[in-house]
């Protein structure tokens, strides 16, 4: 995607000056006033480089910038000021919301070289951080491929806790969506340290003993134990240890590299995993969509009535998918186990509702060649695949 830039300006006449001084060199946007802007970066970005006047009416160049590291905190942004004003871009830089000022007017050469800086400053952010989202994630799929092992009740459920999640980011549309994803997938990590028996009864609602109670109620703060000592997985570890408070979520800690709006957003994205948690205990207990649904609104003070609406549009699991038997050696990563598969000595090796994946495919495989499971099991199969199968019969 080629690099853009914003200009924005009070003045219509100045805004066509920028575009005609550069519309040979770079793509040039322009919006008149900050909040005009504000609906172009969240209409038409991302924008690699913002620039704004400082003197606008209603909302200075300084808070317009401050509101765009907000919402969008990668793009570099800029601020053009004429003398009298320097006092406050100079505050402005030093509270470290503005990359950089330009004095007015501002030749051309000048503009130019800031904006193409502008642009290396973005990649390097921007390269930066898919780097390390990348690498996260990894270290994730690495814990997630444990869990699976370890334990495919657990395992089966975070699958669908996931899917939950996804749902409601998408609907809300928070940042960095990959945090509330990896949440929902870990988020039975510490199930590993319990027996598959007290798991199975936990989910689907069995009296436990006080002692059982106490130590499945412990899994949360067992997984942020695990997980809060990686850095950058502080804030997915928090909303964690959230999922099965009684009262509402609090307050996040604010981590040191996250603004103030990201730790917002993990807030309700703790609200979002306790919900999910809550909603699939509903479900495991044989509750339809509809009266799970009811449970839920009656607990509007833990989650408020908006976050449970979300839900009511989700589609049912496997509503682009067909059931079929398929042979564990035909198995393909996305089709979803629409039974639990055990050895013949009963040992759970997946649970139900689990999504194929590579690792999988030849766990499964293996057993079913020594001839400890059957070879076919009932799957949900992407549409596509199905009609690909029927036509090759």
């Amino acid at each position: 995607m080629a690099d853009k830039i914003l200009f924005v300006d009070d003045e219509p006449a100045v805004l066509e000056g920028y575009k005609r001084m550069l519309h040979r060199e770079f793509e040039v946007n322009t919006a008149v006033g900050g909040e005009q802007g504000l609906a172009a970066v969240r209409d038409h970005g991302p924008y690699s480089v913002v620039i704004s006047d400082m003197r606008m009416p209603g909302m200075s160049g300084a808070q317009f910038l401050a509101r765009i590291r907000q919402i969008a905190p990668d793009t570099v942004r800029m601020l053009l000021t004429g003398y009298t004003d320097l006092s406050a871009a100079m505050e402005a830089v030093n509270e470290g919301n503005i990359f950089r000022f330009l004095t007015k007017p501002c030749d051309k050469d000048v503009l130019a070289k800031a904006i193409t800086t502008g642009f290396v400053q973005y990649r390097l952010v921007t390269a930066e951080k898919e780097l390390l989202e990348n690498t996260l994630m990894g270290s994730i799929k690495v814990l997630t491929d444990v869990l699976s092992a370890a334990s495919p009740e657990a395992f089966g459920r975070s699958l669908r806790i996931a899917r939950y999640v996804r749902h409601l980011v998408s609907k809300f549309g928070l940042p960095s969506p990959w945090r509330f994803e990896a949440a929902a997938m870990l988020s039975q990590l510490g199930c590993v340290t319990l027996e598959p028996e007290l798991i199975r009864a936990a989910y689907i609602g069995d009296t436990l003993s006080p002692e059982d109670r106490d130590r499945f109620a412990c899994h949360p703060q067992v997984a942020k134990d695990l997980l809060i000592n990686i850095p950058r997985l502080e804030p997915i570890a928090w909303m964690i240890s959230q999922q099965l408070t009684k009262e509402a979520v609090p307050q996040a800690p604010q981590a040191p590299q996250l603004p103030a709006s990201s730790t917002e957003a993990i807030v309700l994205g703790a609200k979002m995993l306790k919900l999910a948690v809550a909603y699939d205990n509903f479900k495991m207990r044989g509750l339809s969509d509809h009266d799970a649904l009811a449970r839920l609104q009656s607990r509007e003070n833990e989650f408020g009535r908006e976050l449970v609406d979300a839900l009511r549009d989700l589609a049912p699991d496997g509503a682009t998918m067909e059931l079929r038997k398929v042979a564990t050696s035909k198995l393909t990563a996305g089709m979803i186990l629409q039974q639990e598969i055990r050895t013949q000595l009963g040992t759970l090796v997946v649970a139900k509702g689990q999504e194929v994946t590579h690792a999988l495919m030849i766990k499964l495989d293996n057993f079913a060649r020594a001839g400890t499971i059957d070879r076919d099991v009932m799957a949900l199969v992407p549409v596509t695949l199905a009609a690909a199968a029927s036509n090759n019969n």
